[in-house]
């Protein structure tokens, strides 16, 4: 069960809530599978039932893949793939723009480049917009491809796909959500199918990536059924592509259960080697010399991967991640670095800008709403998370093009975008739109923009009752500082890989001092956490230095807190430590 939120707010204005479970339950789970009461408590959480926990703690492919074939027209799409393989067809490829576009791509491409097949690839760039275009078939034509594979796109893409059925074999490997209607083509693979029995559950909340590697195993078997392989073309050891898999579902951000688990698991364990030149290039460029785990994929290879396509060359990523050639891909890598540090430049200017017009008058409406003619739209969505952190407020921000307005949103719980935007296009509001509960995208007129402004802001205080909620912190332990050890943080370690559905736990240490507080990098504050029978850990928090927590930290006061943060093992020159990263604070 989940306690009431203590209502005493912290010094960032946030309700903690710790999560309690029934201790008679941890207790036999502890004991039957021999395993301390903290991981017990953390699993009893999760809710993962006992006969669910090798597989939670140890996912494996061999033990949660499914067969291929349980997906709809997952046999008819590998058995066309495969005589394009077998009778030396041309095969033409379409992907996506962002991380999981380039990882789903580069895994199809390596796949089909290992068996000798001619291929072709056109990732849009964000101009062109997303999914199969014109220009894209036109490509294709001249090409002299006769198959055509939509990877991460196309399940909506009606009008260019239905015009050009009759002109290709086209297969849409994808997992965006699905309309009643798919196109007329040859084949649809999509867990979200609305007529796909689902079963095992968690493939539809597969990535586009998983999708593609669960038809690549199917390809490959109807090739084996078919004794293509022989003593002049090896069956290839499909576990090698897994590091681009676990990439792609970790920048989707999509529930790690079951077969996701599986994929980021043993995905890193294969990037780890780093037989994948472009993986290994991108890492040391990114000077990662530990092994990659989660956060690496996300925070550090995702975002130089996904700002080629934000404010560069969105087909730079694709071809880096299919390199063979050491120049080649020290050069895109490079590159890849360049538009990365760009991106962050112009996220920085809009952020600031945004930031002044919402603190420089007053606000009508609970919400961050901002516009310009000069934004990049590459870096509007990652602008709205942020002014939607800094404010815990529903964000939408707005790059003012010659011909439309585009707009990207980020909520907070009790406000559906969605469902926003839904009823924004139907009243007219906006020219289109889309997007789930938290995010969304959206386009409108300049003319449009009052209107739209009034509209999200009168349906935001209806959600809200207009009220403004705090945000909740939920905590996994309560612990003395005595019992952040490192037999504790050896039990978070092996809930890895945290994401979306397993996030990483939240741990409340109560009654302690603050000592040794110092400003380092950017806003930074190091300091260690100590207690009245001389315990003693190391601990940060990132960019807070000018806020009223950062202020507090290095106040120097004597007053005793209660902190909540994530326990974790710091590693430097080849050196591990215990260190607590602080995301907020209370007065005990």
């Amino acid at each position: 069960m989940q306690d009431t939120p203590n209502t005493s707010l912290s010094i960032n204005g946030n309700i903690w809530n710790i999560i309690e479970t029934n201790d008679r339950q941890t207790e036999i789970l502890s004991q039957n599978l021999g395993i301390s009461l903290h991981l017990a408590h953390m699993l009893n959480i999760r809710k993962i039932n006992q006969e669910d926990v090798a597989n939670f703690l140890e996912p494996k492919l061999s033990s949660l893949m499914p067969n291929p074939s349980i997906l709809k027209d997952m046999d008819k799409a590998a058995s066309r793939i495969a005589d394009a393989i077998i009778n030396h067809e041309k095969i033409a490829i379409i992907g996506d723009y962002d991380v999981d576009g380039a990882t789903s791509t580069s895994v199809m491409r390596l796949f089909l480049n290992y068996l000798k097949v001619e291929t072709a690839v056109h990732i849009p760039e964000r101009e062109e917009g997303y999914g199969p275009s014109t220009i894209a078939f036109d490509e294709f034509r001249n090409f002299g491809a006769s198959l055509v594979l939509t990877l991460d796109c196309g399940t909506s893409a009606f009008d260019i796909l239905d015009n050009e059925a009759s002109n290709f074999d086209i297969i849409v490997l994808d997992h965006h959500e699905a309309e009643t209607r798919l196109p007329k083509v040859y084949a649809v693979v999509n867990p979200k199918r609305l007529d796909q029995d689902t079963t095992p559950s968690g493939l539809e909340y597969m990535a586009a990536v998983g999708v593609v590697f669960m038809s690549v195993v199917a390809i490959n078997r109807t090739l084996r059924q078919r004794g293509f392989y022989n003593s002049n073309i090896k069956e290839p050891d499909l576990k090698q592509w897994l590091d681009l898999v676990a990439l792609g579902t970790i920048c989707d951000v999509v529930t790690l259960i079951g077969l996701n688990r599986a994929f980021v698991s043993q995905g890193l364990k294969v990037m780890a080697l780093r037989q994948n030149l472009g993986l290994k290039t991108l890492l040391d460029t990114a000077n990662i010399n530990e092994k990659p785990d989660a956060y690496h994929l996300g925070f550090v290879l995702g975002p130089r991967i996904n700002a080629c396509g934000r404010v560069g060359l969105a087909s730079i990523s694709s071809k880096l991640l299919c390199s063979t050639n050491p120049i080649e891909a020290s050069n895109l890598a490079k590159e890849m670095n360049t538009y990365n540090q760009e991106r962050k430049d112009i996220e920085c200017f809009v952020l600031e800008q945004s930031i002044e017009m919402l603190e420089g008058s007053p606000q009508t409406y609970p919400m961050a709403f901002t516009y310009s003619k000069n934004w990049h739209q590459g870096v509007i969505g990652i602008v709205a998370g942020k002014l939607k952190e800094r404010y815990n407020l529903p964000a939408f921000v707005m790059s003012i093009e010659q011909d439309e307005v585009k707009g990207s949103a980020r909520s907070i719980p009790g406000v559906d975008l969605g469902a926003l935007i839904i009823a924004a296009k139907e009243k007219g509001v906006i020219t289109k739109g889309g997007g789930h509960t938290m995010a969304a995208g959206f386009s409108l007129t300049e003319e449009q923009i009052p209107l739209f402004k009034t509209f999200a802001g009168e349906y935001i205080l209806s959600s809200l009752d207009n009220t403004s909620p705090n945000p909740i912190i939920n905590i996994d332990l309560n612990i003395n500082l005595s019992a952040a050890n490192n037999n504790l943080c050896n039990d978070i370690e092996k809930l890895k890989p945290f994401g979306t559905g397993n996030p990483e736990p939240n741990v409340l240490i109560k009654n302690v001092y603050i000592k040794k507080a110092y400003i380092i990098g950017q806003g930074h504050i190091k300091c260690e956490l100590t207690d009245l029978s001389q315990n003693k850990l190391p601990a940060i928090a990132f960019k807070i230095a000018d806020t009223d927590m950062g202020k507090i930290m290095l106040s120097k006061t004597n007053d005793c807190f209660d902190v909540v943060g994530n326990l974790r093992f710091n590693k430097w020159n080849n050196q591990t430590t215990l260190q607590f990263m602080i995301t907020d604070i209370k007065r005990s």
